[in-house]
């Protein structure tokens, strides 16, 4: 994927914690499944479909899955992609993703100010679509997705664009995804908005409406909705340093998450996971409060 290279990693390196490891909340030790173990690897390997093999065959899957720049290359954010392409066999969704012709969607380019880059590369990646007639596209990022539904339009890139959470959510809904409520029942869980979900796409119920089946206690920080607190990595600031000031400002919103005594903070969004990450590791709590996507606890509790 050109042209950005690997995705920048803040603060401190990842945690050693297994995604879907031990949470420690005081002296008191919950154990969740682990989905990533040998045996599960073993016997939950699946086949992603790439775009081009069933297009050479004559078939033309319903959705795009976008993986993004985050899914390819931060190591973290892989294990989120993967729960969600095991969500999605599960589903047995028409899907497929573009493998090496996906390319960034140029939304970095366009927020640090570099218009041109980032039209050379919308331009580039709608004639991709074009070729493939592509017309639903599914995106786990919220940055994706902002700029795919939003301002692809304006350079002739008109899609239907879901979010995996509102994906997640109708399947729900529609009874066919099925999640078992005891999984995280004991275990409370916050919720941070990523702004290019909730204050950019008005998009805060599904993911609340997800976490209430999987869990009985859902903890809302103070600041949250369209009134949460940006995790600092918006607007192309997760791809430079921090600036003068007394506090950065993921620091700042983990101390919100802090504050509701969460066992798991739950993210949306790949920039959100990394910020605050690195906030439990400088407030070092990464031992006792874990931060997972909401596809992995929806992979955790279908045992994917």
């Amino acid at each position: 994927m050109t042209p950005f290279p690997a995705f920048p990693q803040r603060g401190r390196s990842c945690s050693n914690l297994s995604p879907l490891g031990e949470i420690r909340k005081g002296v008191r030790k919950i154990k969740i499944k682990e989905s990533n173990s040998k045996q599960n690897m073993e016997t939950r390997k699946i086949d992603i479909p790439v775009m081009s093999d069933l297009f050479a065959r004559g078939e033309k899957p319903e959705y795009i899955f976008w993986v993004g720049c985050a899914g390819a290359f931060d190591d973290r954010y892989k294990k989120v992609v993967r729960a969600f392409a095991k969500i999605l066999t599960h589903l047995n969704t028409s899907y497929a993703v573009l493998g090496k012709e996906e390319t960034c969607t140029g939304d970095p380019a366009r927020r640090a100010g570099n218009e041109m880059l980032y039209q050379m590369q919308a331009l580039q990646v709608i004639e991709i679509f074009k070729m493939y007639e592509v017309k639903k596209i599914i995106t786990t990022c919220p940055h994706c997705f902002n700029i795919f539904k939003n301002e692809y339009p304006d350079l002739g890139g008109n899609y239907e664009v879901i979010n995996y959470l509102q994906f997640i959510n109708r399947n729900i809904e529609e009874g066919k995804l099925i999640i078992d409520s005891e999984s995280l029942k004991n275990i409370s869980v916050t919720y941070h908005d990523p702004c290019y979900l909730g204050r950019a796409n008005d998009i805060y119920d599904e993911p609340r409406a997800i976490l209430k089946k999987l869990t009985g206690n859902l903890v809302e920080m103070e600041r949250n909705k369209s009134f949460a607190l940006c995790c600092g990595a918006g607007g192309a600031q997760m791809f430079k340093e921090a600036e003068k000031g007394d506090k950065e400002i993921f620091i700042e919103r983990t101390e919100d998450a802090l504050k509701t005594d969460a066992e798991v903070i739950a993210t949306a969004c790949p920039f959100c996971m990394t910020m605050l990450t690195d906030g439990l590791k400088y407030k070092n709590r990464e031992e006792e409060i874990i931060n997972l996507d909401i596809a992995e606890l929806i992979a955790q509790s279908l045992e994917l």
